[in-house]
């Protein structure tokens, strides 16, 4: 789990602090007593106590010494869970490690979805030779206004979805050049949608160019991006027109294979939750 999401309820519900006291563990602070947690979601001791033991019986937190308590067993059932099952990932695995072939030496596909207000990376092929690290690790929550990844997932959602994203977040969007209002980020949103494929330079990790498609679900409602991150030393404008055809049809590929398959439901975007 990550940073951003160590906040405190909107709600009232006891079910809203349950999911609260969880959300507390992160890789920044991934221990907490009960008396913390108590202190962070505003609730009393004895709440707290009630909450984590409800934790602990379901395996999602565990004890350890100290009268500390850490993520538990249950998250790494659910995590192995969703890669037996998760129809975007089945779909797209064989295409990714055929995609990076197609790079140069030090590439790396990325498949990633819309998770909140961020884009989550679900997995990650990297190609032949050395490699340097990209920040979409699996799991980790990345930015939605900056590097191909994102944005290609960004241009495609729905008109009622950008504007909340622009009521809550105009600085952030601003500052990554797509738009003083919301009229300026509409516009430039339908030009990264009408290029099929979104192309940057160094956006999220320097000396990395990033190519990415969108992939949609069977009502066209974007499900998440393919995308390539190449060592920039190695890139050359006659490479990104050879790569951006051949990710926009892996990308068709992973649609392909989800419509054949028994189960291809997907949450839309349309009902994602915009966190603020």
């Amino acid at each position: 789990m990550d940073a951003s999401f160590e906040r405190k309820p909107k709600g009232k519900g006891s079910g809203d602090r349950l999911l609260a006291a969880l959300a507390l563990f992160t890789i920044e602070r991934p221990q907490w007593t009960v008396d913390e947690a108590a202190e962070q979601i505003g609730v009393s001791a004895t709440t707290a106590y009630r909450y984590f033991k409800q934790l602990t019986g379901s395996g999602l937190i565990s004890p350890v010494a100290g009268a500390g308590y850490r993520l538990g067993p249950a998250i790494m059932q659910m995590d192995r869970q969703i890669q037996a099952t998760d129809p975007m990932l089945i779909a797209a695995r064989m295409v990714m490690v055929d995609l990076v072939q197609d790079a140069v030496a030090g590439s790396t596909a990325l498949l990633c979805r819309l998770f909140h207000d961020r884009v989550m990376c679900m997995h990650q092929v990297m190609g032949r030779g050395p490699q340097e690290p990209v920040s979409y690790e699996r799991g980790r929550l990345m930015p939605l206004y900056r590097g191909a990844t994102a944005k290609s997932i960004l241009a495609h959602l729905p008109t009622r979805t950008l504007k909340s994203l622009f009521a809550h977040h105009a600085d952030e969007i601003r500052a990554a050049g797509l738009g003083k209002n919301f009229d300026d980020f509409r516009n430039a949103l339908a030009t990264l949608r009408r290029a099929g494929v979104c192309v940057t330079h160094g956006e999220v990790d320097p000396g990395r160019v990033g190519i990415s498609a969108p992939i949609f679900d069977r009502d066209h409602a974007v499900l998440g991006s393919l995308s390539l991150a190449l060592p920039s030393a190695r890139v050359d404008d006659a490479l990104i027109e050879r790569l951006k055809p051949l990710t926009a049809a892996g990308a068709r590929e992973v649609e392909r294979i989800m419509s054949n398959g028994s189960d291809t439901s997907q949450p839309s975007p349309a009902r994602v939750k915009i966190a603020r």
